[in-house]
C-alpha cells in the first residue's frame, strides 16, 4: 500500500474509533425499576409511574438516564425471582430492587423472603447488574415478633452482597391519607412525586457508583 493511501487508511481507522467512543460514552444509562405495584403505578396513569417519574427528575438534573418499569403488581419476591432474567434485559447497568411488601402482608415466613431476595442479588451480581435495595416495612398488624424478622432482611442482605441501600421506600408517605390512594397502602400521584424527591439523591449516590465502575 503507498505511503499516502496506508497514512489516509489509518486516519479514518482512527476517526472511526473516535466516533464509536463517543456513541459509546453519550449512550445513556439503562436502569429497571423491578418491584411490585409500588413500582408499577397501581391505578396512576403510565406517565405517573414511579420510574417514569424518576427518570424524568434525573433528566432534570442533567443525568443521561433510561428507566424501564418492571413492576408487577401483586408480585412477591418468590415471583420477581421466577421472572428476573427475563424481565431485566441484557445491556442494562443497574437496578431498582423494590420487593417484599407483598410478603409481608400474606405473611410469607421473613426467612423465605430473605432467601429469595439473596438469590435475586446473588443473580444480578453474576450478570454484573449493580443493584440499589429498597427496603419494606412490615405492616403493624403483623405482630412485632413478625416485623423484627422482616424489617432487618435488606440491610444484613445489602450488607452480604455490597449493595447500595434505600432502607424504605414508601418513607414521607405511609402516615399521610393526602399521598395515598383510597385504599390507604399505595401512593397516588402526590404521593410518588414525594417518594421520587426523597428518593433522589440516594439514585444519585448510585449513578456515580455505576460511573466508577469499570
Amino acid at each position: 500500500m503507498p505511503f499516502k493511501a496506508a497514512v489516509g487508511f489509518f486516519a479514518a481507522l482512527a476517526i472511526t474509533a473516535l466516533l464509536s467512543a463517543g456513541a459509546a460514552r453519550a449512550a445513556p444509562v439503562r436502569l429497571v425499576g423491578f418491584g411490585d405495584s409500588l413500582m408499577a403505578g397501581y391505578q396512576l396513569p403510565a406517565n405517573d409511574a414511579f420510574p417514569v417519574r424518576l427518570e424524568a427528575a434525573l433528566r432534570e438534573k442533567g443525568h443521561d438516564v433510561e428507566i424501564a418499569n418492571a413492576g408487577v403488581s401483586g408480585d412477591t419476591t418468590s415471583g420477581g425471582l421466577a421472572r428476573l432474567d427475563w424481565s431485566i434485559p441484557d445491556g442494562t447497568q443497574g437496578v431498582i430492587l423494590e420487593l417484599g411488601a407483598n410478603d409481608a402482608l400474606r405473611g410469607i415466613p421473613p426467612a423465605e423472603t430473605e432467601k429469595n431476595l439473596d438469590a435475586m442479588l446473588a443473580r444480578l451480581k453474576e450478570r454484573g447488574i449493580a443493584v440499589l435495595l429498597v427496603g419494606m416495612l412490615a405492616p403493624p398488624n403483623m405482630g412485632p415478633d413478625y416485623a423484627e424478622r422482616f424489617n432487618g432482611i435488606y440491610a444484613r442482605l445489602a450488607g452480604k452482597h455490597g449493595a447500595a441501600l434505600y432502607p424504605f421506600f414508601l418513607d414521607g408517605v405511609v402516615t399521610k391519607a393526602e399521598l395515598q390512594l383510597e385504599d390507604g397502602m399505595h401512593p397516588n400521584a402526590e404521593g410518588v412525586a414525594v417518594m421520587v424527591r426523597a428518593m433522589l439523591p440516594a439514585v444519585e449516590a448510585f449513578l456515580a457508583s455505576l460511573e466508577d465502575t469499570p
